[in-house]
């Protein structure tokens, strides 16, 4: 079970140019639009639409809005991708408009979802759609209170456990969208599955990002599906206000601490690229990452000498995979109490919410909560600036039993 939670805890880090148009339809006749309830189905003319939104921090989705209909596109779905994807999404009651044969079509707002990750579920919290979630893969990594009550009820079924999808429970749901994520990686990867049985799926790509606020932003990519981009605005507006807030409080500093992140797992060492949403968070919070200057933006994969002989003197370490103690480093490998970092005490990790099957939070509400997370990073560097702030999702880690080693 431990060896089943660090492998989660590493694949979720390592796996942890938005544009918009307002066009008219370019077939006219075909145009229609809805009452001023975009929910219902009762069909006039003009721009169904009236609230849009504007992509500004994601690189990963832009869309493009017509009078009845959205063209969404998501640019490079994951690393390697040749192609973007295409979504048509067009208001019930309306026409399919010609010209997009290769796009995969939606009727909106969509009434069903299904969702293969954690990261999506606030999402639909913050939309008010929550209850059109139908069904989850693997629920025991769940953490918010309203979806394990829906579990509870039944109204919420489990489609697959950790390492599978049940296909046919998923087609007895028949949802109108399946939100899952790529990788380019088979052995990972659900949605050729999903597709093969004739199921509607939307790969999102939040974590392909390299702004805390670009992956944020995907709450707007989920609105444009349930015709609730009003909602993601008013909410990301207030995350961006925020964080921009702490910000500029650690961008005064003139002292920034060393950190290095990550752990080695069975002989290869996991830790953000420099161009890595998580580089970022710790460059906002006025810390000075060790490996800044690679031009990476997702996981690298370094060997444990090359990260010991560069880190042996930084002032800080965090994420640390699945450790709360010390205790806990040192009976990994005891030559982590090399680093001063670890002499000091000064090693935090990002396990402060994590359930009992060891489903993190921070993977889940943290990635709508980018200003949270900056908050516990510039406690965590600069205690000074956020005196008043207390942990949510980080977690200084308890001392060696009988005194830190020196």
């Amino acid at each position: 079970m431990m060896k089943h939670l660090v492998l989660v805890a590493i694949l979720l880090a390592v796996i942890a140019a938005g544009c918009i148009s307002d066009r008219s339809s370019p077939n006219d006749e075909q145009a229609f639009g809805s009452e001023v309830n975009i929910d219902s189905n009762i069909v006039k003319e003009g721009d169904l639409f009236p609230e849009k939104v504007e992509v500004e921090y994601s690189s990963r989705f832009s869309v493009e809005y017509y009078d009845s209909y959205k063209v969404v596109t998501v640019n490079q779905p994951w690393r390697g991708a040749e192609e973007s994807l295409v979504y048509l999404l067009v208001q019930r009651g309306t026409s399919i408009p010609d010209g997009y044969e290769e796009a995969t079509v939606f009727e909106i707002p969509v009434e069903g979802i299904v969702t293969i990750s954690t990261t999506y579920l606030p999402h639909l919290e913050i939309l008010g759609v929550t209850d059109h979630l139908k069904g989850h893969k693997d629920i025991r990594y769940v953490n918010s209170p309203y979806v394990l009550e829906m579990v509870e009820d039944g109204s919420v079924v489990e489609v697959g456990g950790a390492d599978s999808i049940n296909l046919e429970v998923i087609m007895d749901i028949d949802p109108d969208v399946v939100m899952t994520y790529a990788t380019g990686n088979p052995a990972y990867d659900v949605h050729p599955k999903l597709e093969e049985v004739g199921l509607d799926v939307v790969i999102n790509a939040d974590y392909m990002e390299e702004h805390p606020l670009g992956r944020t932003e995907w709450v707007k990519f989920t609105s444009l599906f349930f015709n609730k981009e009003h909602e993601a605005n008013l909410y990301f507006d207030e995350v961006v206000t925020e964080y921009e807030y702490i910000s500029s409080l650690a961008d005064q500093v003139e002292d920034k601490p060393t950190v290095f992140s990550g752990v080695s797992w069975q002989g290869t060492w996991y830790t953000p690229g420099g161009k890595s949403y998580a580089a970022r968070l710790m460059e906002d919070a006025g810390a000075s990452y060790l490996w800044s200057e690679d031009n990476s933006s997702g996981s690298m994969t370094l060997g444990f000498e090359s990260v010991y002989d560069r880190s042996l003197d930084a002032d800080y370490w965090i994420d640390t995979g699945i450790w709360s103690s010390l205790d806990e480093a040192k009976a990994d490998d005891e030559r982590y109490f090399d680093f001063v970092a670890a002499k000091s005490g000064n090693v935090y990790n990002n396990n402060r919410r994590v359930n009992e099957w060891g489903g993190n939070d921070y993977h889940e509400s943290g990635i709508v909560h980018p200003e949270d997370i900056l908050a516990d990073m510039v406690k965590i560097f600069h205690p000074e600036l956020l005196p008043e702030h207390e942990f949510v999702y980080y977690q200084q880690l308890a001392p060696l039993t009988g005194g830190t080693q020196n």
